[in-house]
């Protein structure tokens, strides 16, 4: 994919991990800021695409999504993805844009108000939510980026329209604020490899966290921890770092083979095939 700007230096430097960015894609720029501070507990973080794809020509993006859904406003839709439990893949062609806000595990509950997992590998109009003003939110977004979707400043108006459109469902509640903590326990710590791992170490039940976990983000946590190890899988492909037995070995994998097969379901391409690709 094509260049990538964030605007504020305390970026994660892990935003491109999910995203598995073809290098000779020059088609598409993506802007990624933070939400402001008060959002923390809702969102994570803006990305807004522009793309120009050549006539007869497409871009195909491929990520390994994070476990949160998605608010997406584009000229043609206003969607909330849920969690991909698979490969999401967006196919681009001509031009175009748009204004996606990565959220929290908290928040597909908070805007639904119904267990996340009926959204898994799903998308709901937001015209249909009850929680927001779909319809006013997809007219001010589209407003803001029609004349210049690059410009800076349309992109930030259109980002406050969004984030003043969510403020209403803070604050976030007690359940929400434990499946954040839960979420980023595995994103950040490596070593949790097993789920009673992640139970001992929230002091819960593997049923209860469970059910939590299907609750607020539509899937268990043996996938989650399996995502994270996928896309450290991916990161470490692309710089190279160690060969595939060392791989597979320091992400817990029984064996290379292991590794390989679970690499190629969720990316339909082998850990080789990667990495000659998209290194």
């Amino acid at each position: 994919m094509g260049a990538v700007r964030g605007t504020r230096a305390d970026l994660r430097a892990d935003t491109e991990r999910a995203h598995l960015v073809d290098p000779a894609d020059r088609t598409v720029t993506i802007d990624r800021v933070p939400v402001t501070d008060d959002l923390a507990d809702l969102a994570q973080r803006f990305w807004v695409p522009v793309w120009d794809v050549p006539t007869g020509s497409s871009s195909t993006q491929r990520v390994l999504q994070y476990p949160v859904c998605q608010l997406v406003v584009t000229p043609t839709y206003a969607r909330l993805y849920g969690v991909a439990s698979g490969l999401s893949q967006q196919v681009l062609e001509g031009r175009g844009w748009a204004v996606g806000l990565m959220l929290r595990p908290a928040a597909g509950w908070l805007l639904t108000g119904r267990p996340v997992r009926r959204l898994t590998d799903r998308t709901v109009d937001l015209h249909s939510l009850d929680t927001l003003d779909g319809p006013a939110l997809t007219a001010v977004v589209r407003q803001a980026m029609a004349e210049d979707p690059a410009s800076h400043d349309a992109q930030a108006a259109a980002r406050a329209s969004v984030e003043g459109a969510l403020r209403p469902l803070l604050p976030v509640d007690d359940e929400g604020l434990l499946v954040n903590a839960l979420v980023d326990a595995v994103e950040t710590s490596p070593d949790l490899l097993r789920v009673d791992d992640l139970c001992a170490r929230f002091d819960i039940a593997e049923r209860t966290l469970q059910r939590l976990l299907h609750k607020r983000i539509g899937l268990g946590p043996k996938w989650l921890i399996r995502r994270r190890r996928l896309q450290e899988a991916a990161e470490r492909l692309r710089d190279d770092s160690g060969g595939l037995a060392a791989i597979a070995a320091d992400l817990g994998y029984a064996d290379q083979a292991h590794f390989t097969r679970d690499f190629r379901r969720a990316t339909g391409l082998t850990p080789g095939e990667f990495a000659a690709r998209f290194r």
